[in-house]
């Protein structure tokens, strides 16, 4: 069965001792083998699971940790201790492990044999006893991993373990994740500003500026059989605007649109970048603010941020890699206005020209506007409302001394009128617990006017993610409070300065 995340995968990992014999053992082992292959069948669980023989030994145990520190394609370890494991045979292996960590509480038979129940079996399956131990060492060392009890049986284990994965797949994207950005970031903001050093040291991201006339040469340079060819892919996909036709007055800009694709496209793809910013005080020789150009490369999954926000591209790529193949779309994003009628108190989000079209209810319009800051040509844009549906607004800052990540758990509606003066595409949301209490708590934290937001992933995945990175994250849902989540931030703060030791 092909996985959505291809080439990721997962190590199931068992543990016991020489003590039970090798018939044990043997059972042992085909046991965690249908585990394994369960959970690999799950459609939840995005990756391939890979079973590894049972581990009984000190030795053992290390080597297979330094061998999944070293695997590019493993991106973290499932352990289960199907009988007992003396836990300090895992000191060592888990003191070296450097890939996220699954503990997996469970075991093979649903229910117990009441009237054959003997000691071979309560031998053979004591998952309840050994687990207690591997859940003393880990909490001993200070592992960071997730807990998920339960059969494997019930699809809300899978669900959980496959919430995981993808927070996995979302870190390992970071680990090698390249971004360009195009120009600084807009003169005198700052939110937008971030510590890139401590970027690359805590998740590993290559951030690094080029000229913008760098990418005008890769745009001058496009091919005009590739433009004509890419214009036509246009007028298949979206509802062209009469002027952006054939023969209208104003196809020239599309073609223009096409040409910065075409251009911006080849150079990320020669430099190996997946996320990227742009920023409309910088364009140097550009005719156009990129606009169709950002929203497709968006689509196609490369992170971005407007006014050269790359913290909030870096996130965008994360949280696409980790929720490839899911329904939903996963887009930048910016909290615009509010609607603030009692009762029916809404958000409108939206950007000047970049919004991802994976997140459109229906088939974008594309079309032509003027632009009131940039100083350029009319841009080219796809214009659309969002999907109603769940979703959550992320947002990164950077603390001086960490980042902090902040999710507002919210309902994407559509809009109560029509918008047919607001020629960009956007998004209207119900933020949970209600507007003014996530706005003071999304405020109270710090946290960003650039955001991403997603319809593929819930407070899990983040929550996930957060614990493999050592991130702080604060969620504003259906149960927040204003003086409880002061609360919470201020002990984060104490938490995560005492955990960058001295």
């Amino acid at each position: 069965m092909k996985k959505p995340a291809e080439g990721r995968e997962v190590w199931f990992l068992t543990g016991s001792q020489e003590l039970y014999g090798e018939d044990t053992l043997r059972q042992v082992a085909e046991q965690s083998r249908v585990v394994a292959e369960r959970l690999g069948a799950a459609s939840a669980v995005p990756v391939e699971v890979v079973w590894k023989p049972v581990l009984t030994d000190a030795g053992a145990i290390h080597r297979i940790c330094l061998d999944a520190n070293a695997d590019d394609e493993c991106i973290g370890l499932i352990a289960w201790m199907h009988t007992f494991s003396p836990a300090k045979m895992w000191i060592a292996g888990l003191d070296a492990l450097r890939k996220p960590l699954l503990h997996l509480h469970t075991q093979a038979n649903i229910e117990l044999p009441w009237r054959t129940i003997d000691m071979d079996f309560m031998n053979l399956n004591q998952a309840a006893h050994g687990d207690r131990e591997f859940g003393y060492i880990q909490s001993r060392l200070g592992v960071p991993r997730k807990t998920v009890a339960g059969h494997v049986g019930d699809p809300s284990v899978a669900d959980r373990i496959g919430a995981w994965a993808r927070a996995a797949a979302g870190r390992a994207e970071l680990r090698t994740l390249k971004l360009a950005r195009f120009g600084d970031n807009m003169r005198d903001v700052a939110v937008t500003e971030g510590d890139k050093v401590e970027a690359q040291l805590r998740f590993g991201v290559s951030v690094n500026t080029y000229g913008v006339n760098d990418l005008v040469a890769a745009v001058d340079a496009a091919d005009d059989g590739e433009v004509g060819a890419l214009v036509k892919e246009y007028r298949e996909l979206y509802r062209l605007a009469p002027e952006l036709r054939p023969g209208g007055d104003r196809h020239e800009s599309l073609r223009y649109a096409a040409r910065i694709e075409l251009g911006l496209r080849g150079f990320l793809e020669q430099g190996g970048f997946r996320a990227f910013t742009t920023n409309f005080e910088d364009l140097g020789g550009l005719r156009q603010l990129p606009g169709l150009a950002v929203q497709r490369l968006m689509a196609d999954g490369y992170g971005f941020g407007g006014e050269g926000d790359w913290k909030t591209s870096v996130l965008l790529r994360t949280l696409k890699a980790a929720a490839t193949g899911l329904p939903g779309g996963t887009s930048f994003m910016e909290d615009y206005t509010y609607h603030l009628r009692p009762g029916q108190e809404l958000i409108l989000g939206a950007h000047m020209l970049e919004v991802c079209p994976s997140i459109a209810a229906g088939t974008p319009s594309c079309e032509i506007h003027p632009l009131s800051i940039g100083g350029r040509e009319d841009p080219v844009r796809l214009v659309f409302d969002a999907e109603p549906g769940a979703a959550v607004v992320v947002g990164l800052a950077d603390m001086g001394d960490r980042f902090r990540l902040v999710a507002n758990a919210v309902d994407v509606v559509a809009p109560p009128e029509p918008l047919p003066n607001l020629p960009v595409a956007r998004a209207v949301w119900k933020p949970r617990p209600d507007l003014a209490t996530s706005t003071e708590a999304w405020l109270t934290a710090g946290a960003p006017h650039h955001t991403v937001l997603t319809g593929a992933l819930g407070t899990e995945e983040l929550e996930d993610l957060a614990e493999m990175l050592a991130v702080e994250l604060a969620v504003i849902d259906a149960g927040t409070d204003i003086r409880r989540f002061t609360k919470e931030l201020r002990w984060n703060q104490a938490y995560h300065r005492l955990a960058q030791g001295l």
